[in-house]
């Protein structure tokens, strides 16, 4: 990410020796959707959207914001 309330040369984890896995601070793709929309300005637990009938949330399985890269 870059711009938009990142702050800028943070890096936030770090992976093995060849860059295949995580090792250190690691992220799911939920925590970086919530992050997404906390910098949008939407709050990601309250957020909803209508699909097959029932209001879902797009971070239903518990996203947090990664609050280290916020500027």
């Amino acid at each position: 990410m870059a711009g938009g309330g990142v702050k800028a040369g943070t890096v936030a984890g770090s992976t093995d020796e060849i860059g295949l896995r995580a090792v250190e601070n690691r992220a799911h793709v939920h925590d970086i959707h919530a992050t997404i929309l906390h910098l949008l300005g939407f709050d990601h637990t309250r957020l909803t959207y209508l699909h097959n009938e029932p209001e879902e949330c797009p971070t239903i399985n518990d996203g947090e914001v990664i609050a280290e890269v916020l500027a």
